[in-house]
């Protein structure tokens, strides 16, 4: 499964490695999945499955014209969680991925761990501010 649909139709590229309790990695801008690579084969070889993607417009998910506001990402986040039927999931994300802002408080990975209620922990990994958090 290299890649899934979200709900606007938009295709997400999607790695996974390993299996076990899922740990979800979110990169920052402008990186992609690749970026966790190293991780995601540690966290494999300790028993995890570790899954990572590109989120849209970065790598190789669609580069749509809209979307690029945190709550389309918590969507398309949620959208390969329950595409993969993950749960008891650990977040990770790294800058941007772990970003808050006024719309998706307290952030796209708070989000997903409060109100759709699969995720277990959540870990920020320096975190980005967005201009109204500063």
């Amino acid at each position: 499964m290299p890649k899934i649909k979200t709900r606007d139709g938009t295709e997400i590229y999607v790695k996974v490695q390993g299996s076990g309790q899922p740990v979800v990695l979110i990169h920052g801008w402008p990186l992609q999945a690749d970026s966790f690579d190293d991780q995601a084969l540690a966290l494999a070889d300790a028993g995890f499955m570790a899954v990572s993607y590109d989120r849209r417009g970065f790598g190789r998910s669609d580069q749509p014209a809209g979307g690029y506001d945190y709550d389309t990402f918590s969507d398309d986040l949620a959208d390969v969680i329950a595409a993969l039927n993950l749960s008891n999931i650990v977040l990770c994300g790294f800058s941007m991925g772990a970003a808050k802002s006024p719309a998706t408080c307290p952030g796209i990975m708070a989000k997903e761990c409060g109100s759709r209620g699969r995720a277990r922990h959540l870990h920020l990994l320096g975190r980005a501010l967005s201009p109204a958090n500063r």
